[in-house]
């Protein structure tokens, strides 16, 4: 199990929310963690909530609007330890910031995250990644022209960036940036789906 998929409530449909990924923050406590991003600048979109036989979780913001969820599962079973770049799971987190050095406090703060290269993107400004805890896993950049809202966005591991990209133009979605290579070696591609959502790919190879 790596992901979900639901119809969008019609409350949260009703307030404009497309079609989206969503990431969840694995945390030992949902409410005192949900207390703490308030406390921080952030926000409480859903207040703590358990899930019948699966576990509790909440919906929140950054102090910038980016959402995510913190979770806690019933279960105390570790999941299975998986492989960096492994196909088919996310290999990368990104946060679009309206205020990245705001941004990367307030997590730092809450989670303990850490600062790992920073990479000069010329026009698009400072690139930083981060680790939690392990090897770098995501990396922060400033909301702008092609990004302008703040939010997360997952890339999720292929074989080939491009062959991946063929793939899903083919069941409809769209190219929204091509194949590239960014810093350390990786390609990367930007899609949507046939419904809007946004997600990235990333590849060691294109």
């Amino acid at each position: 199990m790596v992901a979900g998929l639901m119809a969008i409530p019609d409350p949260v449909r009703a307030e404009g929310v497309p079609p989206c990924w969503s990431g969840y923050f694995s945390v030992d406590d949902v409410d005192a963690d949900a207390r703490g991003v308030q406390a921080a600048g952030g926000a409480i979109k859903r207040p703590p909530t358990d899930i019948l036989d699966v576990g509790r979780f909440a919906v929140v913001s950054d102090p910038g609007g980016a959402v995510f969820l913190l979770f806690k599962p019933n279960t105390q079973e570790e999941p299975r330890a998986v492989a960096p770049m492994t196909p088919g799971h996310i290999g990368w987190h990104e946060l679009i910031a309206a205020d990245p050095d705001r941004e990367f406090a307030f997590y730092s703060r809450l989670f303990g995250w850490t600062k790992d290269r920073a990479h000069d993107m010329g026009p698009m400004g400072i690139y930083q990644t981060f680790a939690t805890g392990g090897p770098p896993c995501g990396g922060i950049m400033k909301a702008g022209a092609q990004a302008p809202h703040p939010s997360w966005n997952y890339y999720i591991a292929v074989d080939s960036v491009a062959a991946a990209a063929d793939r899903a133009v083919t069941r409809g979605a769209k190219v929204l940036h091509a194949p590239a290579e960014v810093p350390g070696g990786a390609w990367i591609v930007q899609v949507s789906d046939p419904q809007g959502a946004r997600f990235s790919m990333v590849s060691a190879q294109k």
